[in-house]
């Protein structure tokens, strides 16, 4: 292979990983129009468009996704031979792609920032759209560099480190009827439920357990942002079963109240997802660290603040809460 094919492909990697002209520009520290010519060698070259316009970005054709699916695993097995201690965070300029609920956004990115702003001034961190079905297929594309969420992947390239076990509440308004220390499952599969669901399906782990005793409940609204239960069940009849990280804030202001669900729900852990060819890429390295010291500590923060309002009567719950800090 000459020198210049192999400078075209350490160039269409960035893109591919990038998705954008500008962002590999800045990876690689050339100019925009030095990748554009670059383009055009290649389009030349490997005879195939490789990118097209779509709206303000770029799309790769067949081609060019199935020529990285070949390529993007031995670059960055070069990579970190060639050039392993290439991160430092007082310096870099890299931008780091995370995927996450807007509840994880809420637990992390005040600390993440503070942290930047302090040790990593040049960094930058994006944050994109997460459903709990599509963390193999972003990390596959290179679209992000961490997922944060839960549930099986379903591929083998991926590497993940346990976050923590989240706790489940059954939460309501203070004035509800069924806001009481002991629900019956009866008065729990009648009532009217709100359920988030960031893909969509309106059938949850919940009602898998139902379904297992012979009941089933109705999902009488269901939003995709965790951000909406507090004042929808502030202001409303319905109930929810929701991790407690979720309505830390609004159990802490007395906007609402919980107590444990009456069915032995086993949800899957919080979990740190990244892809086998960033396993020793020492920038992601760093940003997993980071972020998992600092949601770690926000969810031990979050439980010894919220115990006060859910021990009150309720010794069971309590008791896990305590065990999970203690």
């Amino acid at each position: 292979m000459r020198p210049q094919e192999l400078n075209l492909i350490i160039i269409f990697d960035a893109i591919m990983t990038e998705g954008s002209i500008s962002r590999a520009a800045n990876r690689l520290s050339m100019t925009q129009p030095a990748v554009s010519n670059a383009v055009s060698r290649m389009r030349s070259a490997w005879k195939d468009d490789l990118f097209v316009k779509d709206g303000r970005n770029i799309k790769p054709t067949l081609k060019a996704i199935n020529m990285w699916e070949q390529i993007k695993q031995p670059i960055n097995e070069l990579s970190s031979v060639i050039k392993p201690n290439d991160f430092d965070p007082a310096t870099s300029t890299r931008t780091f792609r995370i995927a996450a609920a807007d509840i994880v956004v809420q637990m992390m990115m005040l600390g993440l920032r503070q942290e930047i702003e302090k040790n990593a001034p040049g960094i930058n961190v994006h944050m994109m759209p997460y459903t709990i079905v599509n963390t193999g297929q972003v990390l596959d594309d290179a679209s992000v560099d961490l997922v944060i969420g839960s549930g099986d992947p379903q591929t083998g390239n991926v590497r993940s480190q346990h976050l923590f076990h989240p706790h489940f509440i059954c939460a309501m308004r203070p004035g509800h009827p069924l806001a009481k220390s002991k629900l019956t499952l009866d008065e729990f599969a009648k009532a009217e439920h709100l359920l988030v669901s960031l893909s969509g399906d309106v059938v949850g782990v919940t009602d898998e357990v139902l379904a297992q005793n012979g009941l089933s409940r109705r999902i009488a609204m269901s939003v995709n942002q965790f951000s909406m239960v507090t004042p929808l069940l502030a202001n409303s009849d319905l109930i929810c079963v929701v991790p407690l990280s979720a309505i830390s804030n609004g159990l802490i202001n007395g906007d609402i109240t919980g107590t444990l669900p009456p069915l032995d729900l086993s949800p899957p852990d919080a979990t740190i997802y990244w892809h086998l060819r960033q396993d020793k890429d020492l920038g992601v390295i760093w940003l997993r660290q980071l972020v998992h010291r600092i949601i770690k500590e926000a969810e031990a923060k979050m439980i010894t603040e919220s115990m006060p309002k859910l021990c009150g009567s309720n010794k069971e719950l309590c008791a896990k809460l305590t065990q999970s800090v203690g």
